[in-house]
């Protein structure tokens, strides 16, 4: 309850933070989500070009899961900063273990580790880091609830350390902006290996989690997308057009039963996010 109440109260400081801040409850997108049947979900969107907040489903968007696989954007920084991995490069050798995702199972330097979401790779990242560090970063940039128990590669999947979407938009905020406790070149690194989709009308940056609390998976998608618009510059000036990207920070998830494989999740989670930034313009429609 106390817990509850002190979330709360975070979530009413941090959107009170700036007396220009807006903030929207968005109760229509609901029917993305009912399309599919989904009934637990929340979608946080940080317009930076507006200061404004948009949100569905506040008392879940401050209500801490733990990170899973999204957790790897935060891993990928402290390796690099530490320099466990020199660079974006550093490969770690298959083990020989068999998973149930073909494609871990090989070499692999960080960018393909990142792509695939490889989980073994990021383990090892982990016990190189060492608990000592990662609780030294956990503490600096205030991730979550910053707990780290159990064992060193597996408190992010174990229900230990959990996060809000509300501040995962805030960490993917800072990360944007190179704000984070991090060198600018560890946060640049770091972006770029986010990147997953680029096209002449925006850039999309995102990374995707999956865990599973009791009889439910939770679905993560964060991340951010920079809307590109050509600008014409005034007659007469040696530019044609001038480029300019504006960004806009989001958070997803929602949960649905172990048990129901009636559709593909994991891409779902990606058309929702699609549908969304559409609806609020964030990326164009067509």
């Amino acid at each position: 309850m106390h817990t509850r109440v002190l979330l709360i109260c975070l979530f009413v400081i941090s959107l009170s933070s700036c007396t220009r801040t807006r903030m929207t409850d968005h109760t229509e997108w609901a029917k993305y989500y009912k399309q599919y049947g989904i009934k637990n979900a929340c979608f946080m969107l940080r317009d930076n070009n507006h200061e404004s907040i948009h949100y569905y489903n506040k008392e879940r968007c401050i209500q801490r899961f733990e990170p899973a696989s999204t957790f790897k954007i935060f891993n990928s920084l402290v390796a690099l900063e530490t320099a466990v991995a020199p660079d974006d490069q550093l490969v770690i050798k298959w083990d020989g273990i068999t998973r149930w995702r073909p494609e871990w199972n090989k070499d692999m330097n960080m960018r393909e580790a990142f792509k695939v979401s490889c989980v073994p790779y990021y383990q090892e990242i982990a016990r190189r880091i060492g608990p000592g560090r990662m609780q030294h970063y956990l503490d600096t940039v205030k991730y979550g609830n910053m707990k780290m128990e159990g064992s060193i590669d597996t408190f992010w999947l174990n229900n230990s350390l959990q996060i809000s979407a509300d501040e995962q938009t805030g960490f993917v905020k800072k990360l944007y902006f190179a704000e984070l406790p991090f060198a600018e070149r560890t946060q640049r690194i770091v972006k770029t290996l986010m990147l997953q989709e680029q096209t002449p009308a925006y850039n999309l940056y995102y990374k995707t989690g999956t865990g599973r609390v009791g009889d439910k998976y939770i679905y993560w998608v964060v991340g951010f997308v920079e809307r590109i618009e050509h600008v014409k510059e005034p007659e007469g000036s040696m530019n044609k057009s001038d480029v300019r990207e504006y960004p806009y920070f989001f958070a997803q998830n929602f949960e649905m039963p172990v048990t129901d494989t009636s559709k593909d999740w994991l891409k779902v989670r990606i058309e929702l996010v699609h549908d969304i930034l559409k609806s609020y313009g964030a990326i164009p429609a067509q």
